[in-house]
């Protein structure tokens, strides 16, 4: 067993045991951190599809998850520290992400988002949710409530 599939095997003991997400996060790989969003989307019955990559131009989504007709696109933050104008520039690429993916699949809805290792004190920025992993699994848990609120992609 490689060391990172070690480190996400106790990552994910260490999440079901009720440590702190947010603490055991800090202590990871990026791509670990990706993991760890995956299988919170997954506890909650979403279909997982992780690193979809584009082509013409390369782009990559790190993690959708699907439930019920919604894609939660997600871009993965493990930044030790934030500022505005990188938080801002990461909601622009994922919303043209976010579209290119709609335009293939064209039968979903998808929320473009940024899940982020810390909380930056920042919950939107063009309706697009920012979201400490902290606070990610009472996200999923009540982000149905609150579409009217947050930016959607569809087909016209």
């Amino acid at each position: 067993m490689n060391k990172n599939n070690e480190e996400l095997i106790n990552t994910i003991e260490m999440v079901k045991s009720g440590l702190p997400v947010d603490l055991i996060s800090k202590n990871i790989s990026w791509q670990n951190f990706e993991n760890i969003v995956t299988e919170i989307l997954y506890s909650y019955n979403f279909s997982i599809i992780q690193n979809l990559i584009f082509t013409k131009p390369r782009m990559e989504i790190d993690v959708i998850g699907t439930r019920l007709g919604i894609s939660l696109l997600i871009d993965c933050k493990h930044w030790k520290k934030y500022n505005n104008h990188q938080l801002k520039k990461s909601v622009k690429k994922q919303i043209i992400r976010s579209e290119r993916y709609i335009r293939i699949h064209n039968s979903i809805i998808g929320i473009p988002m940024i899940v982020t290792l810390y909380d930056t004190g920042i919950h939107f920025i063009d309706n697009v949710p920012i979201v400490p992993i902290s606070r990610f699994a009472s996200f999923i848990n009540e982000f149905y409530d609150y579409l009217d609120k947050i930016k959607t992609i569809s087909i016209s």
